[in-house]
């Protein structure tokens, strides 16, 4: 572009030699004329290498955006799968949720009608003693104590103080508690003697308190045998005087705590495996 200028100076003033002046101011003017025209297409030149560097510029920024929108769109794609596995992982483990539940509820009524039935059978037995032995004397109590039932008999009723030979009348009340576990064959009879805390010295094979109260069960148990209970059914037990229902600090405190009592159980070791069993069996899920 520099020569062509250069080039027309030159000719200019070659030619300025050779015309008149009015053909040279001719010329001169077209020269201007066409360093004009040459000034505006550099003008344009340039800008058009700017509008080419900034689209080249934003051509890049677009192309660069594209590629993290398809990277985002991929990623989103596999996000979906992902959630599709997840959803249906979900509704799986949802609904075994759902199923364990209803095993659990299974279970939990189960027990509960097992439980209700066993109150049933105590209530059941309660009726059937109280309508056997009656409750006229009130050295005999029958009671229900944590879902047990049993007969207490106060010790005057059954012995003679510090002995354990049973007395006529005990034998008349044993035989109407035989007759109602020898309907019950399901049932055990467990005897637990008790005595008060004067220490037993009337020597003999009996030490102490403890022997007592186990001595006189053992007596109970062979009555039984006797009126006919099977001997399977019943247990032999002393507490002695350590479990007393009152202080022993006075004579009227002491034959009170002086007694004996006659558990009827149903033979319910099956039933209480069965609710353990299935309560190690909930606390595991």
């Amino acid at each position: 572009m520099k020569k062509i200028v250069l080039f027309g100076a030159a000719a200019l003033l070659v030619l300025s030699s050779c015309v008149s002046k009015k053909e040279y101011t001719a010329l001169e003017a077209k020269q201007k004329e066409t360093q004009d025209l040459l000034n505006t297409a550099t003008v344009k030149l340039n800008r058009c290498l700017a509008d080419e560097a900034a689209s080249a510029a934003r051509l890049k920024e677009m192309q660069a955006r594209l590629a993290d929108m398809r990277a985002n769109n991929l990623a989103l794609i596999e996000s979906t799968k992902d959630m599709t596995m997840l959803t249906a992982q979900g509704a799986k483990n949802v609904e075994k949720s759902l199923e364990s539940l209803k095993e659990k509820d299974l279970r939990i009524t189960r027990l509960q009608d097992a439980l209700t039935k066993k109150d049933s059978v105590t209530l059941a037995l309660v009726s059937s003693l109280k309508k056997e032995i009656g409750l006229d004397d009130e050295d005999i109590q029958i009671n229900v104590e944590k879902s047990v039932v049993f007969i207490s008999l106060s010790d005057k009723l059954l012995f003679k103080t510090g002995s354990y030979n049973i007395s006529p009348r005990a034998n008349e009340i044993l035989g109407k508690v035989a007759t109602v576990i020898n309907s019950k064959p399901n049932f055990e009879a467990m005897v637990e003697g008790h005595t008060d805390n004067v220490p037993y010295n009337r020597g003999g094979v009996l030490l102490d308190n403890w022997d007592l109260s186990v001595k006189r069960s053992t007596s109970i148990v062979r009555a039984l045998q006797d009126l006919g209970v099977k001997p399977e059914q019943l247990i032999a037990a002393g507490r002695g005087d350590h479990l007393p229902l009152v202080p022993n600090d006075t004579a009227e405190n002491r034959a009170i705590n002086r007694r004996t009592k006659i558990y009827i159980l149903p033979k319910i070791d099956q039933f209480y495996e069965m609710i353990e069993s299935e309560m190690k069996s909930l606390s595991k899920e």
